[in-house]
């Protein structure tokens, strides 16, 4: 593998995996395994991956993408009724799954929380309650009355986050003018302007464009019941707060939202209107070919409110299909209930099936490889989307994360299609060698000046857009982080571009970023088990020896938060508390993550590895599947979780293969 002077690769034969006994006989129950696996750990785990794989091919869609759920929590079912009722178009077969969906999701305690386990949650619990009644719950139902007395005993909608109290306004049961100010006239910030549009992370971006033109507009809908039992003083709902000292961010924000309150009221006419002209062109021009908006489900709903409110009809080929292409986001349960997915992963499902699989010894000119590959390929994004504000010169190349995001193609999920193609013997060489050498290149350019790696963007760093008062439902900005920028060194260091000043400067940054405990934060999986899992394959792929004393510290982590049954796991609650890093139930994907980096620090004979491998082999589903309602995913750090439901298959099936089989360096289990 060489590399030319202009940063492209040259030729790239593909490495394919160290053969293994895949389709080895599929024998033993459960409980026979449990009790063969401590006698015989390599025995049990050849078992288990040879079920694993078996069981992850038979769940690859005929045109050759995986896509498991993606779970989130009842808001995206709540806020998909409360459109339909904004906008008159209910439909009460949906509305009652939904609403059964989100009875079944309530806590003992009258709660919704974000993720599974988890505490309640204000606005969630609010927004939950909200919906219930819009489908016929009366108030006065124990399971509701529970909750709006947990509600008031919070601080009531007051105390509700700034979307939550959106949503309410546009019925009136909130006052527009007790929310924060988002004027559409942001649209024409210069890209060099403090607060422009582009100094927030596109998924906050593409939802605040449309926020812009509802906060201008203030609509309000006839709401069909009142919400006086969500307040703690319904004479008073929206008591005044005092203002931040004027020496502070927040107190400068607070009196800077004050002005354009008073802005709101005295804007120019003409120079609002062509504001909101400006910000529908911006928003129509961003809609994908299936009518979402970046593949995720809260611009979309965003976007279709205000364009609606812009007098686009409910007909209108905009609005139409955007509308339809919501409906694409269910999943109908068998219990008649439907879940609203807050997004769409097939990309990255894909990519790690195809790693987990080729890891496990499946050949690497197995047909549905090979399939999968041609569709990931057929994936690739060739046009300009909005990371070229900052790299305007920089060649397309990436993959998003979704069907449909050609706006948005993330560096991760490139970085990850990149090592997933590597390990297929295609029958067209020269065709894959040509997305690997695109996708370098775009990676590469889409570097940030600290050496690393953020998920959509280059140098998204501002730390303004934290600051706004509105910005209260998560991060807003997209800095690099070290699971991102690790699956990128691991990625060059895969086409032979270890010694690369780029690559050894983001070596350099995931150096300086471990935490004093030995581990690394996960931006994008939870949390510290995920950021350990990334940082220490790409190390050793990048040649960083396992006596490394970054290494030592990371294993010796790993193995003091190893739980007793032998697994690992880590609660979101780690986001805000560092006492909970490492500390949680097992999980099957966060004891893959484990054993991912325990293996390439070079653990594999060690007792903390036999014991997470036992662990796996113990627990693992006679189908080969594995149980994992937590919630291993991260949107926003703490704020929103996810349950990828294809975790729970292709993590513990890539540590397994790599136990068996060992890595690229490695010899197989028993060799």
């Amino acid at each position: 593998m060489t590399a030319t002077t202009d940063g492209s690769t040259g030729a790239l034969p593909p490495r394919a995996p160290s053969a293994s006994d895949a389709t080895a006989e599929k024998t033993g129950t459960r409980e026979e395994r449990r009790s063969a696996a401590p006698r015989d750990t390599a025995a049990a785990a050849r078992r288990a991956t040879a079920l694993a794989t078996e069981h992850l091919l038979s769940l690859q869609d005929s045109a050759g993408w995986w896509k498991g759920d993606l779970e989130t929590n009842v808001t995206m079912d709540a806020e998909d009724l409360l459109l339909r009722q904004f906008l008159g178009i209910q439909d009460p077969k949906l509305t009652e799954a939904a609403a059964r969906f989100i009875r079944g999701e309530q806590r003992a305690d009258g709660t919704w929380a974000t993720f599974y386990g988890g505490p309640g949650e204000l606005s969630t619990t609010i927004e939950a309650y909200v919906a219930l009644r819009l489908a016929g719950d009366a108030p006065d139902a124990p399971h509701l009355a529970k909750a709006s007395a947990w509600i008031r005993e919070q601080g009531g909608i007051a105390a509700s986050r700034v979307f939550t109290r959106i949503w309410l306004a546009l019925f009136g049961w909130w006052q527009w003018d007790d929310l924060p100010e988002l004027p559409p006239e942001l649209i024409y910030f210069p890209k060099w302007f403090p607060l422009n549009i582009y100094d927030f992370g596109c998924w906050a971006r593409q939802t605040i464009v449309a926020l812009t033109i509802v906060s201008a507009k203030r609509p309000v809908r006839p709401a069909p019941f009142a919400l006086d039992e969500l307040h703690t003083d319904p004479r008073n709902p929206s008591p005044p707060r005092p203002l931040a000292p004027v020496t502070s961010w927040d107190g400068v924000f607070q009196r800077l939202d004050k002005a354009l309150h008073v802005y709101h009221k005295v804007a120019s006419r003409k120079l609002r209107g062509a504001a909101l002209r400006s910000a529908a062109h911006w928003i129509i021009e961003r809609q994908e070919n299936d009518g979402c908006w970046g593949g995720i489900q809260p611009p979309a709903v965003y976007s279709v409110i205000a364009l609606h409110l812009l007098g686009y009809d409910l007909d209108h080929p905009v609005l139409r299909t955007g509308l339809e292409s919501l409906d694409r986001f269910t999943v109908w349960r068998e219990d008649g209930a439907r879940m609203i997915e807050a997004c769409q992963s097939p990309v990255w499902d894909t990519c790690l099936a195809t790693i987990a699989l080729a890891d496990a010894g499946l050949p690497a000119d197995h047909p549905q490889l090979v399939k999968a590959a041609d569709w990931m390929l057929a994936e690739q994004i060739d046009r300009p989307g909005d990371w070229t504000v900052r790299r305007p010169r920089l060649p397309s190349g990436g993959w998003a994360f979704e069907f449909e995001n050609d706006n948005y193609p993330d560096i991760d999920d490139t970085a990850e299609v990149v090592l997933a193609l590597r390990r297929v013997a295609h029958p067209d060489p020269q065709r894959v060698d040509a997305a690997v050498r695109r996708a370098v290149r775009w990676n590469v350019g889409m570097q940030s000046k600290n050496g690393a790696w953020g998920a959509f963007d280059a140098d998204n760093t501002s730390p303004l857009p934290n600051r706004l008062p509105f910005c209260d439902f998560g991060e807003v900005i997209d800095p690099p982080s070290a699971d991102v920028t690790a699956h990128v060194v691991e990625m060059l260091a895969d086409v032979g571009r270890t010694h690369d000043p780029r690559t050894r400067r983001g070596i350099d940054f995931l150096l300086a970023e471990q935490e004093p405990s030995g581990a690394w934060f996960g931006r994008w999986g939870t949390n510290y088990i995920y950021g350990t899992g990334s940082v220490l394959p790409a190390l050793a792929a990048a040649g960083i020896p396992g006596s490394h004393p970054a290494v030592r510290r990371a294993v010796g982590w790993l193995e003091r938060v190893q739980n007793d049954d032998g697994g690992w796991g880590e609660d979101q609650r780690s986001y805000q508390d560092k006492a909970w890093a490492g500390r949680g139930a097992s999980t099957a994907s966060q004891t893959g993550w484990a054993l991912m980096a325990l293996l390439a620090a070079g653990e594999r004979d060690s007792e903390a590895v036999r014991r997470g491998v036992r662990w796996l082999a113990e627990t693992q589903r006679e189908d080969g599947s594995w149980d994992e309602p937590y919630f291993t995913g991260t949107g926003f750090p703490w704020d929103f979780s996810i349950n990828y439901h294809l975790y729970r298959q292709v993590f513990p099936l890539t540590a397994l293969g790599r136990y068996v089989n060992g890595g690229p360096t490695d010899a197989p289990l028993g060799a």
